[in-house]
């Protein structure tokens, strides 16, 4: 099989996953929540997820990565969760970044990276540093899930 092939097949496997933690995020979205939606995969199958649930359980760790890696760690019986790719439809918040630097997860798949963050030169300086220990692949499915978000806010103003 070429190296083209193998892209072309890694791209619709990321691409599935990706497509679930978009569904996850709009579910948070039809809750009230901000909608992003997280895959934890191990083997080629699911061992965590998890959506934006901050608002409805009145926990500000309540983050869809957070709880994505909290399952993930219960599956697997360790918080080492080595060889596994965490899927995020929007671009991680400084407390997920660190607790995802924790997990030592192998690779983290990025929807979109949230272009309207404050923070954001210091999460780009975070990510930058995560890729030396982090496989990190953004734009998975960038435009459903910039546009989701981007809907989402803009109902949040009017």
């Amino acid at each position: 099989m070429s190296l083209l092939n193998n892209e072309h097949e890694f791209q619709k496997i990321d691409t599935m996953w990706m497509h679930y933690a978009f569904t996850l995020a709009k579910y948070a979205e039809k809750i009230g929540e901000v909608p992003v939606g997280s895959v934890l995969v191990f083997d080629n199958r699911i061992i965590g997820s998890g959506f934006n649930c901050s608002i409805s359980k009145h926990d500000p760790t309540a983050h869809a990565e957070i709880i994505a890696l909290k399952e993930g760690g219960r599956t697997l019986k360790n918080y080492r969760l080595c060889n596994s790719t965490l899927y995020v439809t929007l671009e991680p918040c400084m407390m997920c970044l660190g607790a995802i630097k924790h997990s030592r997860i192998y690779r983290l798949v990025l929807g979109t990276k949230y272009k309207f963050n404050q923070l954001n030169y210091s999460i780009m300086g975070i990510i930058e540093k995560l890729k030396k220990k982090i496989i990190i692949d953004e734009s998975i499915m960038m435009d459903p899930c910039i546009q989701l978000i981007k809907k989402f806010f803009k109902s949040k103003r009017i």
